[in-house]
This record gives C-alpha cells, sequence and structure tokens, in this order.
C-alpha cells in the first residue's frame, strides 16, 4: 500500500486531502511541552495533565502503529468572514461550528477509510481512529504528512485551500511509505500576528491561549478578565480573525457538503439572551457550540451586548443581571456598566 493508494481512498470517503507521515515521536514535543509549562494553556487542563506527556509518542495510543494516515476536510463556506461583518446586534461565531459537529462528520469518514484500509491491508491490520480529542500532536503529524505547513497563526495552512480544514487520522500497524512536509510559505506577512485584537498570537507560530478569544468564548469557565472583554467585540463562540485576515484564505475553495452550512449564522444577541437552557439545547444541538456551556455562552452574550453600544439590550442585560450563574450576572452588570458609560 502506497500513500498514493491512501490518497485515492481517502478521497471516497469525502477528504479533499490525505498523507501518510511515520509513527515516531516528533521534534515539535518539546516545543508543546515548553508551552504547557509556560502556563500558556491556561484552565484547559486536558492540554497540561497526564495527557501531555502522551502526545510525546503516537504509539502511546496504538502501540503497534507503523503509520499515521491523515486527512483533511474543508469546511469553507460562501458565508461572510468578520472582515465583512459590521453587525453589533449580533453574535459572532467560528465558521467551524456553524454547522453539524465536526466530531462526528470526521469520525463517519475515517470510519469508512478505516474500513477500506482494512479491506486493502487484511484483517490482522490495527488501526486507531482519532478526531481531534484525542492526545495527538495533529497539526504536526498533519504538516508531516504534507499535509500543509503550520502558519504563523499556529493553524495548518495548505496551499491552494487555505487553513480552513478539519484534520483527522487513522494510526495503522502497518508500513506506508511517508510523505514529507511542504515548505514554509508564509514568508515575511504578519497579517494575521497585527489583526489579532488581544494580542494572543505573541509571536510566529505562538499562540498564548490565555489571551485567545477563542479560548475565553469556549474553553474558560467564570470570570473573564475585564481588560480583554472589549477587543472581543461580538464574539460570542470562537474566533476567525486570524484566518480571515490570511492571504492565503482569499481564495480558498468552498465545500459543497450540506453538513457544515450555517444553522444558526451569526444570531441576534437579544434573542440568544433570552434562551432558556432547554432552548439553548435545541437551537445549537449536534453543533460544536454546545462546548460553551449554556452559562458560558451567555456570559459571552452579556459581553457582546456590552461592546455593542446599543443602549437598546438594557432590558435584555437587566434580565441577565439576575441569572443565577454568578459568572452570567457579573458580565451583565458589568455590560450595563458600559453601556452607561
Amino acid at each position: 500500500m502506497t500513500a498514493d493508494d491512501v490518497r485515492a481512498m481517502a478521497r471516497e470517503c469525502g477528504f479533499e486531502i490525505a498523507g501518510v507521515a511515520r509513527a515516531e515521536p516528533a521534534a515539535d514535543f518539546e516545543r508543546y511541552r515548553e508551552w504547557v509549562d509556560a502556563g500558556r494553556a491556561g484552565a484547559m487542563r486536558y492540554l497540561a495533565d497526564r495527557r501531555a506527556d502522551v502526545r510525546a509518542d503516537p504509539r502511546s495510543l496504538l502501540d503497534s502503529a507503523r503509520s499515521i494516515v491523515c486527512v483533511g476536510k474543508l469546511y469553507q463556506t460562501p458565508w461572510p468572514h468578520t472582515t465583512q461583518f459590521a453587525d453589533p446586534e449580533r453574535g459572532w461565531i467560528s465558521r467551524y461550528a456553524w454547522g453539524g459537529d465536526y466530531h462526528a462528520e470526521m469520525r463517519r469518514g475515517l470510519e469508512r477509510l478505516e474500513a477500506k484500509l482494512r479491506e486493502r491491508a487484511g484483517a490482522g491490520i490495527k488501526t486507531k481512529i482519532c478526531v481531534d480529542t484525542a492526545p495527538l500532536l495533529e497539526r504536526t503529524y498533519a504538516r508531516l504528512a504534507g499535509l500543509g505547513w503550520i502558519g504563523k497563526n499556529t493553524c495548518l495552512i495548505r496551499e491552494g485551500m487555505g487553513s480552513w480544514v478539519f484534520l483527522g487520522e487513522v494510526l495503522v500497524s502497518v508500513e506506508i511509505e511517508p510523505d514529507g512536509p511542504p515548505p514554509d510559505r508564509c514568508g515575511t506577512c504578519t497579517r494575521c500576528i497585527e489583526a489579532c485584537p488581544t494580542q494572543a498570537i505573541t509571536g510566529p507560530g505562538e499562540l498564548d491561549a490565555t489571551l485567545c478569544i477563542s479560548y475565553f468564548t469556549i474553553e474558560l469557565r467564570g470570570h473573564w478578565p475585564e481588560e480583554l472583554r472589549p477587543p472581543a467585540g461580538a464574539h460570542v463562540f470562537g474566533c476567525d480573525i486570524c484566518q480571515d485576515v490570511c492571504p492565503w484564505n482569499r481564495k480558498a475553495p468552498m465545500t459543497a457538503d450540506p453538513a457544515f452550512a450555517p444553522r444558526a449564522f451569526a444570531p441576534e444577541l437579544e434573542k440568544l439572551a433570552g434562551l432558556s437552557e432547554a432552548e439553548f439545547r435545541e437551537m445549537f444541538a449536534e453543533t460544536a457550540v454546545t462546548r460553551a456551556r449554556y452559562a458560558g455562552f451567555l456570559r459571552n452574550v452579556a459581553i457582546a451586548m456590552g461592546n455593542s453600544g446599543r443602549k437598546r439590550f438594557r432590558a435584555a442585560l437587566e434580565g441577565l443581571a439576575k441569572a443565577q450563574d454568578e459568572s452570567v450576572a457579573e458580565a451583565a452588570r458589568w455590560a450595563l456598566e458600559r453601556l452607561e458609560g
């Protein structure tokens, strides 16, 4: 079985790009370990606890692994980017969360690919599917498999496709001649670094998660540092700014997969503020937005309202200020003070 065989099978399973890397420790792990030890992961304990060391060697996930089949699935859609969006009465949701939960979509395709690999290699092959949540340095192995280079915004970028790509892997116990990493083509461009409103990209390829809007709106529970609230603008879940300004994404192709079409593109903040927990779960069922949890999402909505400058949000914020969850109530009080100011 060759890498070209793998690419052909991957295309049949709905993946636009694929490649093969060796299932062995990567030099990037030391840089990752330094990043964690410096506290850049913030409250994301799953990146810093015992699972951090598991990332040192993919054979920790499958001890017989010899190769890693890496795939990418395009999720770019024709709807606006943040660079084209200026409606303070609506909340911004990161593009990757507009449609169905990519974990489920990617796993379905990877299961089909796994079946094809088994059929080709024989019943004795051992495999393991990984989609985002597994302790594996995904972008590192995707780069080694030739899927793209890791840009200054830390996203994997592929020439001709940009960075709007979900990644997934199948660890296999058979030896497949690996691909090689492509050259880094970011050049002297620093648009992503300059565009980040919270200066979370501290240098080329260096991200401080504790300054990132995506971290605040998705991962952080409880108090959101006040000085970092105004730069977040209307973001209520995730952030795409560093990708939206990337020149490689200007002509990125669009996906035809209906699974990634927006279900709730830039919803109205006033509507979001009035959601009950049951309505929140119904509105965002089977999407990544539920990752923020109900209280965290309402906190984000309150902050976006405070950043909007719209005094008509006062009534909605007064309601949120009475929330049982203190992080929501505190954010609403802050927003009310900001509107008055």
